[in-house]
């Protein structure tokens, strides 16, 4: 495994020194904190019964009391481990993570960015649980597939999301457009985001920023374009509708500087009609603009003949990790793979189910809204997965932002940012 241990080496010592960029994370030194449920990062023996800590980044009342509750389940559950969590800060997650693989101070199971996982699994933080007691058939393709590598199982999805369309339905019924559906095609998409424009709003936006935030909201367009994160030219269309609908100001051109959070205050005030975003925007949208009248369907198709578009995952997973006595870890991941257990967290949690079953439950399949996010993530991919995900993003996104910038012709953009994908090593 010279190869395994040569990728652990290499991605510790970036971590360590600057620390990965992909999916957010920050310089500052702070310790880990523990939680009022317990404290500890050590797998230990409290009384007759075996410790299992979890780490966790969650900051909102929401999340706590969502851990709160999973912990109490777990412990009230059964009499031979007792769990607690202890928060880290997001900003220095992956820093603690890196030195704890050093110090060998680390907890029993670790929830992190989706997108941060093979990283770790390289690193040889996460141990092979392909023989717990859990049916991995029963979990959505994509969500399930960043917690693999090699065919092996490091962990179970925690919770899911992806981006979807928006639209505002006064604005297209005062434009004479029709709401897009599931059977929009590119080109359907683009005339009605020209007849809005000429109305007077602009058509759509999304998040294009230089981050992985812009790489998490642009590469679907690529992937459904028949390309993937290696396969830049494939998808060469995705290029050519970005830049037509640029040129014609069907897509806003600022877009290569809005976050997501920008897209959906600029929704929100009615300067684009259509967004493209996630359902952790529907909190803010009820609350800021409760009178909004607004829909939701899956991101359009590249043509009639083409099955639903793709989209990228975003959220959690849980990894356990990599100790002589896996024991506890596995009964915490087998406990949440129950699907009562999952359906109450996420409801508390505010995010989707990575669990079929689970995401079928009325909570959010009669929601017409959330139910919507439920079909697009039938077709949706986690972001790589890589070990060396954050080189590849950087390369994709700057492809992105030449071409929404015009500063390349689509030809060009793809040509060169294959070209950079292909030197990703």
């Amino acid at each position: 495994m010279r190869f395994k241990k040569a990728v652990s080496m290499a991605l510790a010592g970036a971590m360590a020194a600057s620390l990965m960029v992909g999916c957010g994370s920050s310089e500052s030194g702070a310790t880990p904190a523990a939680s009022s449920s317990g404290e500890g990062t050590q797998t230990a023996q409290t009384g007759d019964k075996q410790e299992v800590v979890i780490w966790d980044y969650f900051e909102t009342d929401a999340q706590k009391k969502m851990m709160e509750s999973l912990i109490d389940g777990f412990n009230s559950s059964q009499d031979q481990f007792v769990a607690s969590h202890t928060y880290v800060p997001f900003a220095d997650y992956e820093k603690q993570l890196t030195l704890g693989i050093a110090s060998g101070e680390l907890p029993d199971v670790v929830i992190l960015d989706g997108c941060d996982m093979s990283s770790f699994i390289a690193m040889d933080l996460f141990g092979d649980i392909s023989d717990a007691n859990i049916d991995w058939s029963e979990y959505l393709e994509g969500p399930m597939n960043s917690t693999m590598m090699d065919g092996k199982h490091y962990g179970l999805p925690f919770a899911t999301n992806c981006t979807a369309l928006f639209y505002n339905k006064d604005i297209l019924d005062d434009a004479g457009v029709p709401y897009p559906d599931e059977n929009t095609t590119w080109d359907e998409f683009h005339e009605m985001a020209k007849k809005l424009t000429d109305y007077g709003v602009t058509g759509f936006g999304n998040a294009a920023i230089g981050t992985d935030e812009g790489t998490f909201q642009c590469l679907q367009w690529l992937y459904t374009a028949g390309g993937s994160y290696t396969d830049i030219e494939g998808g060469k269309d995705a290029y050519q509708l970005m830049q037509d609908m640029i040129n014609d100001g069907s897509w806003s051109k600022e877009c290569v500087n809005w976050a997501q959070t920008d897209v959906c205050n600029n929704w929100k005030a009615g300067n684009i009609a259509m967004m493209q975003n996630g359902p952790w925007q529907i909190p803010g949208i009820e609350a800021d603009a409760p009178d909004l009248n607004y829909g939701v369907t899956v991101l359009p198709k590249k043509d009639a003949s083409s099955g639903q578009a793709t989209s990228i995952l975003g959220g959690e997973n849980m990894g356990a990790v990599k100790k002589d006595n896996m024991d506890g870890a596995k009964a915490f991941l087998e406990y949440y793979n129950q699907t009562d257990v999952m359906v109450d967290a996420m409801k508390q949690y505010g995010s989707f189910p990575p669990k079929t079953e689970a995401a079928k439950d009325s909570y959010w399949t009669d929601d017409p809204i959330q139910a919507q996010f439920i079909t697009q993530l039938e077709t949706s991919i986690p972001r790589g997965p890589s070990p060396i995900w954050p080189s590849y993003s950087n390369a994709i996104q700057t492809g992105f932002q030449e071409v929404l910038t015009l500063a390349k012709s689509p030809d060009q953009a793809a040509k060169d940012t294959q070209a950079a994908v292909d030197a990703v090593k």
